[in-house]
């Protein structure tokens, strides 16, 4: 049976299109659609089960995996086998999960899974910015309470045009490079970098993507009404009580106001509310705890919710007594730990970030080995976030994906700082010590030190804040809040993370909480934003204020030279020979790549000291020498030989050659010895190819002055035959006297 397919097309300009089919595969999920733009293809599926878990939040999993043979290649590994998610594909889960995750209900807690899979690339179509599109259009086919469809959309800018959705080439030559989430109502998502822009350009940017977004909600609405949308199915919601919700307010509200008032410190304002959760508690029987325990504590954290969000709408004040543009106390520090090639410490009120630098050479690169791309990166951050940083004690698993994503924001934030000509691979780590509020902000702050410490010579300093912002749809009322605590990163209506340099952003990450969220409340946050960064900066600056000028005495220095390609084998040496013999002996490390382009070899050579670099820069010099004909060269004995020296350039040591006994002086020479010895330095000429020999031609008498009355010999006349055939055969008169052999007397 022919399976009926059910389509949509979205038109993009410019002649690309985006279609939604449903209808032909995977039909047993609960939603299950083909997201295509050119020969790039998405296979998203939903399901839910129908039967609520006993946790007390929505179990939802997003994940997508790019399949090798999309590609038509072999996966890597003994195995051949897709395993384990790449950073990528964490990344674009993540993008995904933050915009669906806010609009399924919050009693919904049924096991719920996207799965996205790449099922068909093309090198012009970037597919992560589809996935989004594809997750809620398979919502939209299934019986799943979801609020409303969604779409994600990359924007570009090229030449000051934005670009919607561009190729990874266009994306090269784009100063923006965003992601956008939204529905058609509101902007829920953003995050991105950006070379310097204002924050009036990355609004813009913004409601560009959103009117492109809005056109992929409006297809997804009529893919649904054309397939038949199901009834959203019905599941047993969380039990709520009104009368003991209000009760529990009326307990704890004036009381938390008052101890947020107070502005203490995290743990000590932590052990207040405690208390007052437990003073509450105290007033009920246990029967009565037994039976509404999950409730009072859930209302009892709504009411500390609204306590705290009141006194900063009213008063502007907050949880540790800060005004709302207020930034924390900053102390910063560099050159802490004394073998890193970097390293700083980075503090701002409760959070500490310690960075550290190491250089290396291009085989220190990070590959990237994806379906959708394959490259390397020669900077990159890692970022750790130990469970003492926040005073705890849990399982360790392996790099998490918040993990992954805090640690992609910072390296967006300062890769396009990192001048193009760095010879070196830069890796930085941060080992996030303690955490109350943005620890990957502090990380962008450490790292600009930690670099610059390095002496990587970054063009500008990068700073990083965390933003809050709280409203009131009522009153009309918002208060933006400047360098956020942890505490009020879950409890505002938006957070968002913003960095840049003295000039502009460089890189962003925003999730936004309320509904229609106006473009003047975003700009005036971003504005306060910008001053937050700039204080910061000053405090980094007053820290180290530029890069500075060389690397540490124990970092490895870089050298690079480009060398033509048919030099590259005789550096390398028969089985590699030459060139480890010289890493061993110099000790460096020389990695030697081809460039394409210029058909050149680029010979990097790290090493610590300037002997051992010194050293190979010699043995390149040496393979690359070429003496021009004419000019005079120093050159050292090494062999001595019965019809002349055997020579090299003092300038090229290696490059050897013949001085024959004849150009040693203008005298005849009977022994070689009579005129030079072993190691003896003196001058020669070189002439270039002997026409006789067809071997390189030096002498020494040449530049020497002739002797008083010297007559030099007649040149041999070599067009005469002397009697003799090419051959050698005489070939004089045939009546010539016959030979005879000589006799001794």
């Amino acid at each position: 049976m022919i399976p009926k397919v059910f389509k949509e097309v979205i038109d993009l300009g410019d002649g690309r299109t985006i279609s939604i089919e449903t209808g032909k595969l995977a039909k047993q999920a609960h939603g299950s659609v083909v997201v295509q733009s050119g020969n790039c293809m998405l296979l998203c599926t939903v399901v839910s089960n129908y039967k609520q878990s006993d946790v007390d939040f929505l179990p939802l999993t997003v994940d997508y995996r790019e399949k090798f043979a999309a590609a038509g290649r072999y996966p890597g590994g003994f195995f051949k086998r897709e395993a384990r998610p790449s950073d990528g594909e964490v990344l674009t889960m993540r993008l995904v999960d933050r915009v669906l995750r806010p609009l399924f209900p919050k009693d919904y807690h049924s096991e719920t899974q996207v799965m996205i899979q790449l099922m068909s690339h093309d090198d012009d179509v970037m597919p992560d910015a589809m996935a989004g599109l594809a997750a809620s259009a398979a919502i939209q086919l299934s019986d799943f309470p979801f609020e409303c469809p969604i779409s994600e959309a990359r924007v570009g800018r090229i030449n000051g045009e934005f670009v919607i959705n561009p190729t990874r080439a266009q994306l090269a030559e784009s100063d923006i490079d965003m992601m956008i989430g939204a529905s058609a109502d509101s902007v829920m998502m953003v995050e991105g970098e950006m070379d310097e822009i204002s924050e009036e350009e990355m609004t813009e940017a913004i409601k560009f993507a959103h009117e492109a977004i809005k056109v992929q909600c409006a297809a997804q609405v009529r893919l649904a009404e054309a397939f038949g949308k199901k009834e959203v199915r019905e599941y047993e919601p969380e039990r709520n009580d009104d009368e003991l919700a209000k009760k529990i307010h009326d307990m704890a509200y004036d009381k938390v106001y008052a101890v947020a008032k107070a502005g203490s410190a995290k743990h000590e304002r932590g052990a207040a509310f405690a208390e007052i959760k437990e003073e509450i508690k105290a007033t009920f029987s246990e029967e009565e705890l037994e039976d509404f325990g999950g409730l009072i504590s859930k209302y009892y954290s709504k009411a500390e919710k609204a306590a705290i969000r009141d006194l900063t709408l009213n008063e502007g004040l907050r949880l540790d007594g800060r005004k709302t543009d207020e930034i924390r106390p900053i102390w910063c520090e560099i050159d802490y730990l004394p073998s890193t090639h970097g390293s700083s410490i980075f503090t701002r009120g409760e959070t500490q970030a310690l960075a550290t630098v190491t250089l290396g050479t291009s085989r220190e690169a990070n590959q990237i080995d994806m379906p959708s791309f394959e490259g390397e990166e020669r900077f990159y951050l890692h970022y750790n976030f130990p469970p003492f940083s926040t005073g705890e004690a849990r399982p360790i698993r392996g790099t998490s994906r918040r993990e992954v994503g805090h640690g992609n924001l910072a390296q967006r934030a300062l890769k396009g700082m990192v001048p193009e000509d760095c010879p070196y691979t830069v890796r930085v780590v941060s080992e996030v010590l303690e955490s109350n509020g943005s620890s990957s902000m502090a990380t962008v702050c450490a790292g600009t030190m930690a670099l610059m410490d390095a002496g990587v010579q970054l063009k500008k300093p990068v700073s990083g804040i965390a933003m809050g912002l709280i409203t009131d749809v009522e009153s009309g009322k918002y208060a933006v809040l400047s360098d956020i605590l942890g505490d009020e990163d879950h409890l505002g209506d938006m957070d968002f993370k913003v960095t840049g340099t003295a000039d502009g952003i460089t890189a962003c990450q925003m999730d936004i909480k309320v509904k229609g969220l106006s473009y003047e409340i975003l700009v005036n946050a971003l504005k306060q934003a910008r001053d937050g960064r700039l204080h910061i900066l000053g405090k980094l600056t007053e820290t180290i204020a530029e890069p500075k000028a060389e690397v540490k005495e124990h970092a490895p220095t870089m050298v690079t030279r480009r060398i033509p390609n048919e030099f590259i084998g005789a550096l390398i040496g028969p089985g590699g020979k030459v060139i480890q013999e010289l890493q061993k002996e110099t000790d460096t490390t020389i990695v030697i790549n081809e460039d394409p382009v210029t058909e050149e070899g680029i010979v990097e050579v790290l090493g610590v000291g300037k002997k051992g670099i010194d050293a190979v820069m010699a043995k390149i010099d040496s393979l690359l020498f070429k003496p021009e004909v004419g000019k005079v060269y120093e050159v050292k004995v090494i062999k001595m030989l019965d019809f002349g020296a055997v020579v090299e350039y003092t300038q090229a040591p290696g490059n050897e050659v013949l001085l024959h006994v004849s150009e040693l002086a203008w005298e005849r020479t009977e022994n070689v010895s009579d005129v030079v010895n072993m190691g003896d330095v003196f001058e020669v000429k070189y002439f270039g190819l002997d026409p006789r020999t067809r071997k390189e031609k030096v002498s020494r008498k040449a530049i020497l002055p002739k002797p008083e009355g010297y007559v030099a010999r007649p040149p041999r006349d070599n067009n005469r035959s002397g009697g003799r055939d090419n051959r050698g055969r005489d070939n004089r008169r045939d009546d010539r006297k016959p030979r005879e052999d000589k006799k001794e007397d």
